[in-house]
Formats: C-alpha cells, structure tokens, sequence
C-alpha cells in the first residue's frame, strides 16, 4: 500500500483520511488519487468521515508536475479521477469533514468543497486558481462553489484565482468555522465528538433529507422531510434519546449498521 494516505478509524466509527505527501503540499497526484477513491469507498459503512491534509497544507491540487509528463489523454484521465473523488465523497450517506489546515488550492478547494462541513485554521488559504495557469476548475468547483456561496462571488474567486485567507473564507460561507491555527487540532478533535455523540442513522437521514429536499421545491421539500419522519418516530435510536433525556443520561446511540 502506498504511504501518502494514512486513514484511521476509531471505536465510533470516525474515519480519518490523512493525506501524506507534504514535501509536495499533499498534491493530488495519481498514484494518490487512486488510493483516496478506494478509502472514500471502503469508509461507505463508517459514522463519519474527516479528511485532512500533512505539513501546511490541505492540498495545493492537482500535481502539476505530474501533469508536464502526461499527454492529452493521460491528463484527462487524471482529471477525471479526481473528479470522481469529489463525486465519491459528495455521495457517501454519512457527514464528511475537511479538517483545511492550511493551503486548499485548485483540486484540494475542489474535494473541500465536496464534504459537508469545512473547518479551516486561521492559518488557511483557499480558493480556485486555475485561471492563473490557463485552465478552468474541472472536479466540481464551477458547480460547487456558485452553490455554496452564490454566483457573483463565485465568479470573482474564480476569475482573479486569487486565495482567500480563512477569515474571508467565512464571511463568503466557504468554510464553517475558523479556529487558532494553535488550537486546531484540538477544536477539530472536539468537533468530530460532537457529530460521533450523534445518532448515527439520524445524521444519515438528515443529509439525505436535505440533499434531496433542496432539489425540488419547497412543496416537495416538505414532504421530503414528512416521509423522513416515518424512519424515526418508533425507532429504537428515537426510543433511547426519549428515555435518556427523562433519566438525564448520555444516550447509547445504535450504529448505522444495526437493524
């Protein structure tokens, strides 16, 4: 197994995806995105899902220089393999987390954009930067973005290819929280326990519930989340959270894959 991912996973079933190449800022290169697919795959039966990047950075994108020795077809294929890493990770039911310790550039702003929640270091430096190489975002960001943050100043991200810092991040909704690049791993950690104290099955009903409300009209929407409803009420999750709020307990939380 190649050594530029270093996934853990936990009692709770949290699963954490390191990337590993900080001598070249955790660029995306082949041999790395290949890997990253099958883990964001195989974390399918986990509880949550964060991923973060080595050294100062989250990832600088794709590796570009990797990509002076490929020829057409080959950056293509590049291309689309970290496509279908964003898209793996979009997709996956559970909460994802990119934990953006630092640079978060091209690529590595694409698969940020593909997880959920995004909790950056005050240290962080964000943004689509194609343009300044000739090139367009091309794993999601031209869709992505203008979702999260709105037409207007998606474009102007995109257009000046110019790095936010994490704080400007916020303001635009790029990312959730900021937090001292000191306390981060920390406020990450803290973080993580939260959603793990969580029930498993009801986190993964609300992402659904929202994704797929959000598609449709707000008429729709509703009935979305009417129809969710059926999977709580006289659930044994539900049941527990009921009982441990009248005896003032933590509740035991059934994991995801018990039925």
């Amino acid at each position: 197994m190649s050594t530029e991912l270093i996934v853990t996973r936990n009692a709770a079933g949290v699963v954490q995806i390191l990337l590993a190449r900080p001598e070249r800022l955790n660029a995306l290169g082949v041999a790395m995105v290949d890997e990253l697919c099958r883990e964001i795959d195989r974390a399918a039966d986990a509880n949550l899902l964060v991923i973060r990047g080595s050294g100062r950075a989250f990832s600088a994108g794709a590796d570009l220089k990797e990509r002076r020795t490929m020829d057409d077809a080959a950056c293509w294929a590049h291309n689309r393999a970290i496509n279908a890493a964003c898209n793996a990770m979009e997709a996956l039911p559970i909460p994802t987390i990119a934990a953006v310790n630092g640079l978060a550039l091209g690529g590595g702003c694409e698969l940020a954009l593909s997880c959920d929640i995004r909790l950056a270091s005050d240290m962080a430096s964000i943004g689509l930067t194609e343009a300044r190489i000739g090139a367009i975002p091309g794993a999601g960001g031209t869709q992505r973005l203008p979702r999260l943050i709105g037409v207007s100043r998606a474009l102007d991200l995109m257009f000046t290819a110019e790095p936010v810092s994490a704080q400007r991040a916020l303001e635009l909704g790029l990312v959730n929280r900021v937090f001292p690049t000191d306390q981060f791993d920390d406020e990450v950690a803290r973080y993580i326990a939260v959603l793990a104290s969580r029930a498993p099955r009801a986190l993964e009903l609300l992402k659904r519930t929202v994704r797929e409300g959000i598609a449709v009209n707000m008429a729709e929407g509703l009935e979305v989340e009417r129809l969710a409803l059926n999977a709580v009420f006289g659930s044994a999750d539900y049941a527990e959270g009921l009982a441990a709020f009248a005896e003032k307990r933590q509740p035991n939380f059934q994991p995801r894959g018990h039925r």
